[in-house]
C-alpha cells in the first residue's frame, strides 16, 4: 500500500525512483538468490550506482548528503517491492554515520566512498553471547601493547553480513588509566587480519544476509584502527544505534506493506459466494487496521530521522525505541493477517509471504527485544523505577 504521509517534494521523487528500481527486481529475485544460497549483488550494485547506498553520507566522500531519513526511505521501498536490503542497515547507516561523525579524516577518506558506491561493506559487531541486550557486559577487550597496537580479544555472535564485508566495525572494551574501570570503544577490524575468525550460525531465517560467530585471541589492529575519541565511545557507540534502529523500522515497514499490498490485492479479486471478500467486515476490517498501525509507525519513524538529522540525540533515542517497537508490532500483525486473508495461498512460494513469516518476528527481536524498549520507556520516558 502506498504511503498517505505528507512529504517533500524531493523525498516523493526519491521515493518513486527507489520504487521503481526495487520493483524491476522484486520478491521473485530475493526468492531465486535464498534458493540458490547467493547474494543480490545486482541490486546491490545498482542501488549505489543510482546514488542509493549512500543517500546519507557526505557529499565530500561520494554520498548523496542527505540523512538518515533518505536512507529509511530508500530501504522501505526496496522491502515494499519485496527486496529489501538488510546490510542497508549495517553499512551505510550504522558504520557509515558513525566513521562520518567521529571518524578521522584518513579513515573516512579510506572507508565512506567505497561505502556509499557499494564497492566497499563493513559489518557492525556488538552483540555477545552471554551479553544479551546489556551493552554494559561486553566483554571483547582491546590493550594497547608496547608498539602501541591495539590487540583485541573477544567473541560476537548473530553479526551480519561477515563474509561479504571488508571490515567490521566492533564494539569493546578498554581500561581507563584514570580509574581502571573498562569503557567502550570502537574499532574498524579488517576481516582479513590475522587470527580473525567466523563461523556461519545455522538460521531457520532464510535470508541473502548470513549471520555469523567471530571469535579473536589477541589479534593485532594499529593504533589508528580507534574511531574517533577513546574516551567518547559511548557516545559514538549510540550514534549508530540510534540509525539502527529507525532503519529497522524501514525494513519492517517496507515488508508489512508489501505483505499488505497482497493482502488487499487478493481480497479485492477473490470471490467467494459472487462477492470479492474483501467486502466482508472480518476480512477487511483487519487489514484497514494493519494500515492504520503502519501509518503510525511510518509518522513515529519520519520524527526519530528528522530528531536524529538535526543532531538532537536525546531525543532521537526516544523517538528511535519507539519507532521500532511500533514497526516491529505492525509488522508482525500486517504478515500474519495477510496469511490469514490469502488462506492456504498465504503459504505458497507463488504470493511470497510464508516466508515473512519468520523475517517479521526479526523486527520484534534485533536489535532490541520489544520488552527492553519498553524498559527504556518506562524508565527513561515514564520515570518509573526499574526492576533490574
Amino acid at each position: 500500500m502506498p504511503p498517505a504521509t505528507v512529504e517533500s517534494e524531493e523525498h516523493k521523487a526519491l521515493r518513486a525512483a527507489v520504487s521503481a528500481l526495487g520493483n524491476r527486481y522484486g520478491r521473485a529475485y530475493i526468492t531465486k538468490i535464498n534458493k540458490e544460497g547467493g547474494h543480490p549483488d545486482e541490486l546491490w550494485s545498482e542501488a549505489a550506482k543510482l546514488g542509493y547506498l549512500g543517500v546519507n553520507l557526505p557529499e565530500a566522500y561520494g554520498g548523496g548528503g542527505g540523512g538518515i531519513a533518505e536512507l529509511s526511505i530508500v530501504l522501505e521501498e526496496l522491502g515494499t517491492a519485496g527486496c529489501p536490503l538488510l546490510m542497508l542497515i549495517v553499512s551505510p547507516a550504522i558504520c557509515g554515520t558513525v566513521i562520518a561523525r567521529f571518524g578521522t579524516e584518513p579513515q573516512k577518506q579510506q572507508w565512506l566512498p567505497g561505502l556509499a558506491d557499494g564497492t566497499r561493506l563493513m559489518a557492525f559487531g556488538i552483540t555477545e553471547p552471554d551479553a544479551g541486550s546489556n551493552s554494559h557486559r561486553i566483554t571483547t577487550t582491546a590493550r594497547k601493547d608496547e608498539t602501541g597496537d591495539w590487540l583485541l580479544t573477544g567473541r560476537k555472535v548473530f553479526i551480519s553480513g561477515v563474509d561479504r564485508a571488508d571490515a567490521v566495525l566492533m564494539v569493546g572494551r578498554t581500561e581507563d588509566a584514570r580509574t581502571g574501570t573498562l569503557k567502550p570503544c570502537l574499532f574498524i577490524v579488517p576481516t582479513d587480519t590475522p587470527g580473525f575468525e567466523y563461523r556461519q550460525i545455522d538460521m531457520e531465517l532464510r535470508a541473502p544476509e548470513k549471520q555469523f560467530e567471530l571469535t579473536f585471541d589477541d589479534i593485532r589492529i594499529p593504533a589508528d584502527a580507534l574511531v574517533g575519541d577513546e574516551n567518547a565511545g559511548l557516545l559514538q557507540l549510540f550514534a549508530g544505534l540510534n540509525p539502527e534502529r529507525i532503519m529497522t523500522a524501514a525494513f519492517a515497514i517496507g515488508m508489512a506493506r508489501y505483505a499488505l499490498t497482497k493482502a488487499v490485492e487478493y481480497a479485492r479479486d477473490r470471490t467467494v459466494w459472487s462477492r470479492p471478500i474483501g467486502a466482508h467486515q472480518a476480512i477487511a476490517h483487519p487489514l484497514a487496521q494493519s494500515h492504520i498501525e503502519l501509518e503510525l509507525a511510518r509518522l513515529m519513524m519520519n520524527k526519530a530521522a528528522h530528531l536524529y538529522d538535526a543532531g538532537d540525540d536525546a531525543a532521537a533515542g526516544e523517538a528511535a525505541n519507539m519507532a521500532k517497537y511500533a514497526a516491529g508490532e505492525a509488522c508482525v500483525k500486517a504478515v500474519d493477517q495477510a496469511v490469514h486473508t490469502l488462506g492456504g495461498n498465504g503459504l505458497t512460494a507463488e504470493f511470497g509471504l510464508a516466508s515473512l513469516i519468520t523475517a517479521a518476528r526479526v523486527s520484534r527481536i534485533a536489535p532490541v527485544s520489544r520488552e527492553m524498549i519498553l524498559n527504556y520507556v518506562s524508565h527513561q520516558t515514564l520515570g518509573l523505577p526499574k526492576s533490574y
